[in-house]
């Protein structure tokens, strides 16, 4: 095979990712991207003005708490919980997006509807679930005691618990963008491999992964991030990070500069994550060659790996979805037998659902021109707009909930307490989410098809409806899932914003936990799965009919 690739210096130079030079074409104004992505970077923003605003009248002693060593420790263990995750959800989620994008796996439109559904379990569900289950003196371990005698059973609190659950819990971060992005991928680079005598692995590794690498890396990103702000999933599981130490500060004291304090340093974490990603990303382009590649890549034939792939999704959908939704049913059907009541739950499906679309609309709004600035005007002040759209989500959901406060309270009384803040703090935090999976999709358009419909005489905004638009789709539907999925377990901002009487599924779901009702809590924890996973079971059963029939 080294002989045959060395006898192909062009072909080889064509399977390479070479970096791009385009730019977007003249638009009428360049503030149709400016303008906005400015304006939606500011709003992005307040919460970290927040902070430093409650910062600046912290004492020497609250800042000289940043670098004591038990700081320094939580800092370092918080990280390390962030890798950790972040490396074992990519080592599930690119397997499983190729799996069900490429392969001729069996039952493969059912494992791609049900291996991102986790993403709708809350991380406290998820975490109180697998300790009453595997945990000690879980249901599992009475189990064996009872018929086998086993009476002490793995412990399963601290780091080890921490990060299964959490990476069960977000691994979808990755599988929705990388299977955005295979869907997009330009077939004729791979089969000009195969041509040269590639196997599958080698045409993966060579030129398939180097085109995924953005999608891996934003995916990769947002777990990142949804690791150093998850508080629910690591009390449970008695790791001590960073965030909990911030939740206990805002909980314990009236003064909250040593808590904003504390939260600034959780940013510049963020930043450096931020950092590394970028140049994780590279400055490569990875959109198709030319018009002729819209044909659908061909389906890799499994053989006697058929088998263990499909029983490598049947225990990841078994331990991240089935698991937790069986023991909602126990749960649900312990208390039901005992008399519990149940109670109507119309009324927080209603506003989840209200309040979950109007955010993936808004967010999905603000994110479009974010993403276009970045991909099609690329400069160092482009970026830099585009990267501070995801500080915010590292943030705990207890700090931009008070920085809305304050900000409603002080500047926008008419406000607060209303709908409309509470959709704003969710554009807040799940704005990278969208922007993430839009511009990955954005990477693989070529800037020619946009030049063209502009030389026929057409104006942005139709170029972009007509032509950018069906392009990206699959990007669009992935970052529209993604915030109504996450919007519809978000608990900390809908407590403190949500207006008087709005009660939401992820709040009935708290209440019940917080007062050991766990039998009541099932019922509004499996009408949330059960509500946010149609949308998401929709979108992908349409981007497959869609990729089949191309």
């Amino acid at each position: 095979m080294s002989e045959i690739l060395r006898q192909q210096p062009s072909q080889l130079r064509r399977l390479r990712v070479i970096p791009s030079q385009a730019r977007y074409p003249t638009l009428r104004s360049i503030f149709g991207l400016w303008i906005p992505t400015i304006f939606v970077a500011g709003l992005v923003l307040l919460p970290i003005f927040y902070l430093i605003l409650r910062a600046y009248g912290a004492d020497q002693s609250t800042w000289e708490q940043i670098f004591r060593i038990q700081t320094l420790e939580t800092v370092g263990r918080t990280i390390w919980l962030a890798f950790a995750v972040t490396l074992a959800s990519t080592a599930i989620a690119v397997p499983v997006a190729w799996l069900t994008v490429r392969s001729d796996l069996p039952f493969r439109r059912l494992w791609a509807v049900l291996t991102p559904l986790p993403l709708v379990i809350p991380s406290y569900v998820g975490a109180y679930l697998m300790v009453s289950t595997i945990g000690p003196r879980g249901l599992f371990q009475n189990w064996l005691e009872s018929s086998l005698g086993i009476e002490r059973f793995p412990d399963i609190y601290g780091f080890p618990g921490a990060m299964l659950i959490l990476t069960l819990m977000s691994y979808p971060f990755i599988l929705l963008s990388v299977r955005a992005a295979l869907q997009k991928i330009d077939p004729a680079l791979e089969d000009a491999a195969r041509s040269l005598g590639l196997n599958a692995w080698s045409t993966f590794w060579r030129v398939t992964f180097p085109q995924i690498r953005p999608a891996i890396a934003a995916g990769g990103l947002l777990v990142a991030l949804y690791v150093l702000r998850d508080f629910g999933a690591v009390s449970i599981m008695r790791y001590n990070t960073f965030t909990r130490v911030i939740y206990i500060q805002y909980q314990s004291s009236f003064n909250r500069s040593t808590a904003a304090v504390l939260a600034l340093v959780l940013v510049s974490i963020a930043i450096l994550i931020l950092a590394f990603e970028i140049w994780t990303r590279g400055k490569a382009r990875y959109y198709r060659s030319d018009a002729s590649a819209s044909k659908p890549a061909a389906v890799i034939q499994l053989g006697r790996w058929r088998w263990p792939a499909l029983i490598f999704c049947s225990l990841l959908v078994g331990a991240a979805l089935v698991m937790p939704a069986g023991m909602l049913i126990f749960w649900l059907l312990r208390g039901l037998e005992a008399g519990e009541q149940i109670g109507s739950l119309w009324l927080a499906a209603k506003n989840s659902i209200l309040g979950s679309s109007l955010a993936s609309g808004v967010t999905l709004v603000a994110a479009l021109p974010v993403a276009a600035l970045a991909i099609r005007r690329p400069n160092p002040v482009s970026r830099l707009l585009d990267r501070l759209t995801y500080i915010a989500f590292a943030l705990p959901g207890i700090v931009i909930a008070l920085a809305l406060v304050f900000f409603g309270a002080n500047f926008a009384p008419f406000l607060y307490q209303t709908l409309p803040l509470l959709v704003f703090a969710y554009a807040i935090l799940f704005l990278p989410e969208a922007v993430g999976a839009v511009r990955t999709s954005m990477l693989q358009v070529p800037p020619n098809f946009e030049e063209a419909g502009r030389s026929l005489g057409q104006k942005p905004l139709q170029v972009f409806q007509k032509i950018t638009m069906p392009l990206i789709r699959p990007g669009l539907a992935a970052g529209a899932g993604l915030v109504f999925l996450t919007t519809m377990k978000e608990l900390p901002a809908t407590l403190i914003l949500a207006p008087y009487g709005f009660k939401t599924l992820a709040t009935s779901v708290w209440s019940a936990v917080s007062e050991a009702f766990f039998a009541r809590a099932a019922a509004p924890a499996l009408i949330l799965i059960l509500v946010s996973s149609l949308p998401l079971a929709a979108l992908i059963l349409r981007d497959q009919k869609s990729e089949h029939r191309s």
